[in-house]
C-alpha cells in the first residue's frame, strides 16, 4: 500500500493480484473530482501486463449518454461519473458514481475457493 500527495489529498492506492494502477488513472479521477475538467473517465483492465488504465475520459459537456456511448459492447469496463443534479430544496448537487460494466457471457475469474459465509467480506453496506 503506497499513500500519494495529490491536490492537498492523501490517496491511497492498494493494489491487489498483482494488479498495478497506472498513475494517469488517479490523476484523471482527481482532475474530475476537483478541478472538474471532466464528465467521466472510463477505465479499461489490461489482461497482458496487468495494469487498470484508463479508456476515455469524457469532457465536461457531455452526459451520460456520452458515457454509454463510450462503453463497449463486447468488454468490460470501469467508470466514474460525475452527476450534477437538482436537490428538492432547488440547490446544485453533485455526485460521483462509480459503475461496473459487463456483457452478459462475462465470466467471472475463479480464485481459488469457494468463499462461506463466515469468510465474506463484512461492512457498513453489506449485508450481516
Amino acid at each position: 500500500m503506497r499513500s500519494a500527495l495529490i491536490d492537498r489529498t492523501y490517496v491511497t492506492v492498494q493494489a491487489t493480484e498483482g494488479m498495478r494502477v497506472k498513475q494517469k488513472c488517479l490523476s484523471s479521477f482527481m482532475e474530475m473530482k476537483w478541478k472538474k475538467v471532466s464528465r467521466y473517465v472510463v477505465y479499461k483492465i489490461d489482461e497482458k501486463t496487468r495494469e487498470v488504465m484508463v479508456d476515455k475520459v469524457g469532457v465536461v459537456g457531455e452526459g451520460y449518454d456520452g458515457l454509454a456511448a463510450a462503453l463497449p459492447a463486447d468488454d468490460c469496463r470501469y467508470a466514474v461519473f460525475n452527476f450534477d443534479f437538482l436537490s428538492c430544496d432547488n440547490c446544485q448537487r453533485r455526485k460521483i458514481f462509480f459503475i461496473t460494466w459487463h456483457i452478459l457471457n462475462f465470466c467471472i475469474r475463479d480464485f481459488g475457493g469457494d468463499m462461506n459465509y463466515e469468510e465474506r467480506p463484512q461492512g457498513p453496506f453489506l449485508a450481516a
